[in-house]
């Protein structure tokens, strides 16, 4: 498959008990599938994969091949500091059917450029699907380097980029190794609009969760050729990103997804729910998006 276009990256909907809530995973898909995306990328970092097991992980990605039923690609997420465990649950994925992964790189202990090039080329040389690199020092520590860049755009199995460092300028440096075999994606939903602008491909953005006809805009508009109202839709994601501020990722996305799209339940501990004084700022902060 070829990366390109809006694709959500999933929050991992939990019931309650903090299990994951299968109908409500079948709900923001059919609402996220039918808002017109063009792939479901699940296990990011917005989807908690920090807070799931290996089975949960696996039992995720074969639930949203199933409930996506071909309409549109899925792609999951699989990093992990260990190579080898990388493969292994790369292994797994494939094996539910999944169309692409995507993998993070390595995080709390941060290596160096040429181990993480190692580190990704061994990934490859293991798997018969399309990677994603994931680029968010931010969270792990580290970065892909331009020139860790180059070199694993070559690889045959690696397929693109999705940086989420929020430094456009880097962005439009990855720009230099992007091709019809390489695709560069922001990760920063305050980029979509710049990077399609600058060359790029696409997004995976954690605001469709709340807001798809938003992000679906910017792509749609930016296609065909209104730039204005393509940049109007981009300015429109600003409240929801600023809101991000009132409480630990991604417990204030999860709350505006409920509010404006479906309901998606709490995060897991130790990840608490909004306070009943943040979720009114929320409201007030979400009363542009109310139709």
């Amino acid at each position: 498959m070829k990366f390109h276009g809006i694709v959500p990256a999933l929050v991992t909907p939990f019931n309650a008990a903090q299990e994951v809530d299968e109908p409500a995973l079948a709900a923001l898909i059919e609402s996220l599938v039918s808002a017109g995306v063009h792939g479901l990328f699940v296990l990011g970092t917005n989807g908690e994969f920090f807070a799931l097991s290996d089975a949960e992980k696996v039992r995720i990605a074969k639930l949203t091949v199933e409930l996506a039923a071909g309409r549109v690609p899925v792609i999951a997420g699989t990093g992990a500091f260990a190579t080898r465990d990388v493969i292994e649950l790369n292994k797994k994925m494939s094996d539910v059917g999944v169309q692409a992964l995507s993998v993070i790189t390595p995080f709390f202990n941060a290596v160096s450029q040429s181990e993480l090039i190692n580190h990704y080329q061994r990934i490859g040389d293991a798997s018969d699907l399309p990677i994603m690199l994931y680029n968010i020092p931010a969270k792990t520590g580290m970065s892909i380097g331009i020139q860790a860049v180059a070199a694993l755009s070559q690889h045959p199995q690696i397929k693109g980029i999705k940086d989420s460092a929020g430094n456009f300028d880097a962005l439009v440096q990855m720009m230099r190794y992007r091709s019809d075999d390489f695709a560069v994606f922001a990760g920063t939903d305050s980029l979509i609009y710049w990077n399609l602008l600058a060359g790029g491909d696409g997004a995976v953005a954690a605001t469709a969760n709340a807001v798809p006809h938003v992000v679906m805009e910017i792509w749609n508009q930016f296609q065909a050729g209104n730039h204005e109202a393509a940049r109007t839709a981009q300015e429109a994601l600003r409240p929801l990103r600023d809101a991000f501020a009132l409480g630990t990722m991604p417990s204030v996305l999860k709350k505006a997804t409920d509010l404006l799209n479906v309901p998606v339940g709490p995060c897991r501990a130790p990840v608490a729910a909004l306070d009943e004084q943040t979720v009114h700022k929320l409201e007030g902060l979400l009363a542009a998006y109310q139709r």
